[in-house]
């Protein structure tokens, strides 16, 4: 068989991992926090036609003459680019101006995410809508419901106005959110809802307060956008869509091919 065919299998095989993946980014373009993905190719092993030969007295050297075998997934990348802050005025929607992320607590596991728009259940703690416990310097932060107001600053300290009690009226600080940083963001793996997890190449994940480590500071009353851009996406959709039909183009042309040469034989 041609060898031909088999690089258009593998070039329509990897453009569909493509699409996939340029359709999650657009399906995702309204989802605060999230992460544009993006395919990369490589090409496969050539086969050796004839060896390069190196240069003589009466003689010039000759390069190889190889044949590639088709191409196939180099890597699925997160791009973890800082997406714009949309304003909603809500307390607890929190956005990060900088490079690191929400720890939020399910059991005794630890999440890592970018979205913000966080909640208090009915014992007063801070949770995101799945109610996973966000993390300060001091665990799970607790607002008490009979505080008259509460307030998150730029760097992460969490105050509320005492409603009852000796303190009545006086400004407490409830906690600090704490920020995590990793030395390899791209190697944190995805587990959905808008969730990451250490990966054996992100690196363990480094804590510190806003503000500090390039973790940056905290903007309340504002959420992360996505950072898929939705010209970008459907450009490569259609490089994808071209470079689809281009290599279906080659079954043809190779099938066609095979057919004269079985038509050789009346």
């Amino acid at each position: 068989m041609l060898r031909s065919m088999y690089s258009g299998i593998a070039g329509m095989r990897n453009f569909q991992t493509k699409l996939d993946v340029i359709g999650n980014n657009i399906a995702n373009v309204n989802t605060f926090g999230y992460k544009k993905g993006r395919t990369t190719f490589q090409d496969m092993v050539s086969q050796q036609i004839a060896g390069a030969s190196a240069p003589g007295a009466g003689r010039g050297g000759v390069n190889p003459r190889q044949v590639g075998l088709g191409m196939q997934l180099a890597s699925i990348d997160t791009i973890h680019t800082q997406g714009s802050l949309q304003n909603t005025n809500r307390e607890l929607d929190l956005g990060i101006s900088g490079n690191g992320y929400f720890q939020v607590q399910d059991g005794g596991t630890t999440y890592y995410t970018r979205a913000g728009n966080f909640y208090l259940d009915q014992n007063g703690a801070i949770v995101n809508s799945n109610g996973l416990f966000l993390q300060g310097v001091n665990g799970n932060i607790t607002i008490p419901a009979t505080a008259q107001s509460f307030s998150i600053g730029q760097d992460g300290v969490v105050r509320y106005i005492s409603g009852e009690g000796a303190n009545e009226g006086e400004l407490v600080v409830a906690d600090t959110i704490e920020l995590a940083y990793f030395a390899n963001p791209e190697g944190l793996t995805k587990e959905g809802t808008n969730l990451y997890q250490v990966s054996a190449n992100s690196g363990p994940a480094q804590t510190a307060t806003p503000g500090n480590n390039g973790t940056g500071v905290l903007v309340a009353g504002t959420l992360e956008m996505s950072n898929v851009d939705l010209s970008e996406e459907f450009t490569e959709m259609i490089v994808a869509q071209r470079g689809f039909q281009a290599n279906t183009r080659i079954i043809t042309t190779s099938d066609e091919i095979l057919q004269e040469l079985v038509n050789l034989k009346r």
